[in-house]
């Protein structure tokens, strides 16, 4: 597979409090990363608000959604949305769709029977509106009528989808650019990941490289085991250590088929910013 990450990202976690975002992003620029990514987690923050202030703040980072639960939102809507950002902040917004957990969804009266339906219907309507087509689609769950985009992205961009079982990540190589994987990825399920996306990718008839995103949860410092345990919910993923420790689990994520590693701090990291410093200046280094 891969001997080397593309990148190294970290993520700004909703459980932080959204006025906190502000020194979250100047510490993350500042830092030198490329990217962060921001979440749409109920009930807690909204991605494309999140993401919107993240991109003003900064000059140059790459903002990443992963992601946005598609029953919470009329594909149309999102997609303005999206366009929006993609006008604004040419070449520096990454959008990711995903079902949603399938409780939250349920909770707001909005669980589809069939949520990988709704997602391949979805995620096909959004890339044609966003190529700049006239859409007119009478699916289960994605109705749209003669509905064309006013202001399209001035390039067409990747399509993100974020996926955990197996049905939803073969999806993902069928209807996406890129895949998101969450923190419960070891390189053992990445590298089965990587041979559903390829299967995905050959029964649609899809060429070029596919985009692997993966978080992975890290905890360093005092208490980083109980950390992450009491994070990690009993997966198996997931690295508490130094600086030498965590760079070998990135690594190990690269050489399993990862082009991006998100550093995911635990809910209840005690210095975000720190740990961004941490990521930055003693990790990457030995990447």
């Amino acid at each position: 597979m891969k001997d080397q990450v593309t990148s190294l990202a970290t993520v700004f976690r909703p459980q932080m409090p959204p006025e906190s975002l502000r020194g979250f992003v100047r510490a993350v620029e500042d830092a030198g990363f490329d990217e962060l990514w921001v979440w749409e987690d109920c009930f807690l923050e909204s991605g494309i608000a999140t993401a919107a202030t993240a991109l003003a703040l900064s000059d140059r980072l790459k903002v990443g959604v992963g992601l946005l639960p598609v029953p919470l939102r009329n594909v149309a809507l999102a997609t303005m949305e999206a366009a929006t950002l993609y006008r604004l902040f040419p070449g520096r917004v990454l959008l990711g769709l995903g079902h949603g957990v399938q409780d939250w969804m349920g909770q707001v009266g909005a669980r589809a029977e069939s949520p990988l339906t709704l997602l391949r219907e979805y995620a096909v309507a959004m890339r044609s509106l966003l190529a700049g087509g006239r859409v007119t689609t009478e699916g289960r769950y994605v109705k749209l009528r003669d509905v064309e985009l006013g202001w399209p992205p001035q390039t067409v961009p990747p399509l993100y989808v974020g996926a955990t079982g197996p049905r939803s990540v073969r999806l993902s190589g069928e209807v996406a650019d890129a895949t998101i994987l969450t923190s419960a990825t070891t390189p053992d399920v990445l590298r089965t990941a990587r041979q559903l996306i390829d299967e995905g990718r050959a029964a649609a008839g899809r060429s070029g490289h596919h985009h692997v995103v993966v978080s992975l949860l890290t905890a360093t410092g005092a208490g980083a085991a109980e950390r992450l345990a009491a994070d990690n919910e009993g997966a198996q993923a997931g690295v508490a250590g130094n600086a030498e420790q965590v760079a070998a689990a990135v690594r190990r994520l690269a050489e399993a088929g990862a082009d991006t590693v998100v550093l995911q701090p635990t809910a209840d990291e005690p210095d975000p910013a720190g740990f961004v410093r941490f990521a930055a200046e003693q990790v990457r280094p030995l990447i």
